[in-house]
C-alpha cells in the first residue's frame, strides 16, 4: 500500500469499527474495505469511496459526491462507488450514516441475489456462449440446471 492509502485505511478502520469487524481486500487497484464480510467501500490513491446501491446513488449525488473512474486496460469505467471529500470526513457522524447504509444496502443486495435465480454465466466454467447454448435446450436459469442436473442438460 503506499503511504496515503495506508493512513486512508487506518483512518477509516477507526471511524468504522462499529459497522463490525472492518477487513480488507486489494480490489480495483485499491483496496475493498468489508465490515463483517460486506464491502461497503473502497480505498484508492489515498482516497475513499463509499458503495452504492441505485437506492443510495440519488443521496451521493445529492450531497455532490462523484463516481470512481476505474481504468481496466486503459478503459475508463464508472463505478458504483462515490467519493468522499474532505469536508465529509470532517463530518464523522454524517460519514458513519451514509457508511452504515452503504453496508445495509450491500447487504440486501446480496441477499436478494442469493434468493432468486441466477444467470447460468455467473456459474463456475459456464461462459455467455454456453450459456446460449442452455437457453436453446430451455434451460434459462440456475434453477433449471439443478432441475435436469448436468448429464441431463447435456443430452438435451
Amino acid at each position: 500500500m503506499h503511504g496515503r492509502t495506508i493512513a486512508r485505511v487506518a483512518q477509516a478502520k477507526a471511524c468504522f469499527d462499529t459497522l463490525g469487524t472492518i477487513t480488507t481486500r486489494s480490489q480495483f487497484g485499491g483496496y475493498g474495505l468489508l465490515a463483517d464480510g460486506v464491502m461497503f467501500a473502497v480505498v484508492a490513491d489515498g482516497e475513499m469511496y463509499l458503495r452504492a446501491t441505485k437506492s443510495l446513488e440519488s443521496e451521493f449525488r445529492a450531497r455532490g459526491m462523484v463516481n470512481m473512474v476505474y481504468s481496466k486496460r486503459g478503459v475508463p469505467i464508472i463505478m458504483r462507488y462515490y467519493w468522499v471529500d474532505h469536508q465529509l470526513w470532517g463530518e464523522p457522524q454524517a460519514l458513519f450514516a451514509l457508511a452504515w447504509q452503504a453496508k445495509r444496502e450491500a447487504n440486501k443486495e446480496i441477499q436478494s441475489r442469493s434468493r432468486g435465480s441466477r444467470r447460468l454465466k455467473g456459474l463456475p466454467n459456464i461462459d455467455a456462449g454456453l450459456e446460449r447454448l442452455l437457453w436453446r435446450v430451455g434451460i434459462r436459469d440456475v434453477y433449471d440446471l439443478r432441475l435436469q442436473g448436468a448429464k441431463g442438460s447435456f443430452r438435451s
